[in-house]
């Protein structure tokens, strides 16, 4: 390979973990006999007469002794090591002690978004073929009534009351279930769950992790961050409180519909977070958009908070910006970078986004993500859209030029379930090592940092050369009459019309001479910026559509359709 653009940590030397049992479930009965009377998860079980939050609590003995039944319960529908078996159940007790009770089995919990829509959903069950289905009476009626996704589906547990599909109950099952149980002595390299991506540009896949990435994972998040154990964690993505019993975090699961975090109500948000005095919480942009927003404009202030993680699309300045002047001044944002199939890679602070590289990213050089985290290797090589067998047949690039992200080190997985081509394309074979393809476009500067320009599959090549999105889009998002903007091509790939669709600030499409004045004020934007000159053409749209997992990223393929069919 030509010597390329680097940034790596130390290499990492051979952990225990490598050579010895790993089981990512190891965590909770190591806290249980810790701190068992220490809160593990915390849930809102109603609401009193004047709207406040009941909750409901379960300590980490409880917690694993629930894991345990429950794990003895799946046992005797017949689950067992190794098989598949698809989990369609809402966030809380049960959810967290059934993925806990699957990892103690050895068997394979699958997570599909249900945001994502049935059809897709479907899509995806049909390429993994789950032999066991954990799930909700209505995930069950769906089952029966599509049952040709489901075939080779032979052990059924419902969660809830059961009709006519047939099965077990979990309650039946666990009511009779011991509370020990003698976990699986799984490998590092042991498949222990299959997550799917939540399919933003292209199909969802199914991403295969081991009980040794998930460790792994646990590791530099608790490092990178200086988690202690004591801490209260609010996580506005479900799976991410599975990794609090390893860190010895409380887990306080928010009121609010996972699958569409920008219509969480933040008041829901800040009443968990003062009532439970949180200090961890992870979302996604759009979710802290309205939560910093709501803050703002009512003066309140949430001081126990130490750290935000907000991640899953490029963070706004000025999202920073606000939830900053609602923190205590020893507290942070942070925006760790990564994907499904690698996370975490790089993480940058608030502060150092407001005080260094805010100002470079509205003028188009891209979404500084922060440096690579120990034991993570990352490098930029040439944009290609083909399969790369051998690292040896990778391009380097010059310093400080942009071109395709790939990753290597402890958290990067290695396949997906049964789509032998997505890995070929997506895996690069180094000797015993694999790189992740991260998909994405970026560049490293001088002072060792990677910054984000764009997906690979958003570039729009036109004839006065290469355009990436989120640097283009930062320069038209500088007018104040842009919530946001989104860069398409329209045309034959080789030569496509690069066109500017504008996301209103105020929801309303502009008409007659207001909407001439704007486009005007808009292409001068992009006229005074070398990298924009070539964009001609504006286009308005109410709102985007946008990913389901974090409601944040922009559905740039559904725009270029809808961007061909608009009259020029």
């Amino acid at each position: 390979m030509t010597e390329g653009i680097t940034a790596t940590s130390n290499e990492a030397p051979t952990t225990a973990a490598q050579t010895r049992s790993c089981n990512v479930a190891s965590h909770l009965p190591r806290m249980a006999r810790a701190v068992p009377s220490h809160p593990a998860l915390v849930v809102t079980k109603s609401r009193d007469g004047s709207g406040r939050a009941v909750y409901e609590s379960i300590d980490f003995a409880e917690l694993e002794a629930l894991s345990n039944r429950y794990a003895n319960a799946l046992a005797r529908a017949g689950i067992t090591r190794g098989m598949r078996t698809l989990m369609m159940v809402k966030p809380g007790f049960e959810f967290i002690g059934l993925t806990f009770a699957m990892f103690k089995l050895g068997a394979v919990p699958v997570m599909i978004d249900p945001g994502m829509g049935v059809s897709r959903m479907l899509e995806c069950v049909r390429s993994v073929e789950p032999e066991g289905f954990v799930g909700i009476p209505i995930a069950q009626m769906m089952r029966v009534l599509r049952r040709g996704s489901f075939r080779k589906v032979a052990h059924v547990v419902t969660v809830g009351r059961r009709s006519w599909w047939g099965g077990s109950t979990l309650a039946e099952l666990a009511s009779t279930s011991p509370d020990t149980f003698e976990m699986a002595a799984t490998a590092p390299d042991e498949t222990a769950a299959i997550l799917f991506t939540s399919g933003a540009t292209g199909p969802a896949k199914g991403v295969v992790y081991e009980h040794g990435m998930f460790d792994a994972q646990v590791r530099l998040i608790r490092e990178h961050y200086a988690i202690t154990p004591g801490e209260v964690d609010l996580p506005g993505f479900p799976l991410f409180a599975l990794f609090n019993p390893a860190m010895g975090m409380t887990s306080v699961i928010p009121d609010m519909d996972p699958t569409h975090p920008a219509r969480v109500d933040p008041a829901k948000i800040v009443e968990a977070i003062q009532d439970h005095r949180v200090t961890n919480t992870f979302g996604s942009p759009a979710m802290w958009k309205r939560v910093g927003a709501y803050c703002v404009d009512r003066g309140i202030t949430l001081p126990t908070i130490k750290r935000v993680l907000v991640a899953g699309a490029p963070v706004p300045w000025h999202v920073i910006e606000k939830l900053h002047r609602v923190l205590h001044d020893d507290a942070d944002i942070h925006t760790p970078y990564g994907a499904t199939e690698s996370l975490p890679v790089c993480s940058i602070a608030g502060r150092e986004v407001l005080e260094s590289t805010s100002d470079r990213s509205r003028a188009g050089a891209g979404t500084c993500v922060g440096r690579p985290l120990p034991e993570m290797d990352v490098r930029i090589i040439t944009i290609t859209d083909e399969p790369i067998p051998n690292w040896c047949d990778a391009q380097g690039v010059r310093e400080g030029e942009a071109g395709e992200i790939v990753v290597r080190g402890p958290v990067v997985t290695k396949r997906y379930a049964g789509l032998a081509r997505a890995t070929a394309l997506a895996k690069i074979r180094d000797g015993d090592h694999l790189w992740h393809r991260m998909g994405d476009i970026g560049y490293f500067d001088q002072a060792g940092c990677l910054w984000f320009c764009g997906r690979k599959a958003h570039r729009v090549e036109t004839a006065r050369g290469v355009l990436f999105s989120v640097r283009c889009e930062a320069v038209f998002n500088e007018h104040p009459g842009v919530a946001r903007s989104a860069l398409v091509g329209v045309g034959p790939r080789e030569s496509r019309e690069p066109v500017i669709v504008i996301e209103p600030a105020d929801g309303k499409v502009p008409r007659g001479r207001s909407r001439t004045t704007i486009c005007r004020e808009l292409l001068a934007l992009g006229h005074d910026n070398e990298m924009t000159r070539g964009i001609k053409r504006v286009l308005f749209k109410r709102s985007f559509p946008v990913d389901i997992r974090h409601n944040a990223k922009i559905n740039r393929e559904q725009l270029t359709e809808w961007a061909a069919g608009q009259r020029v």
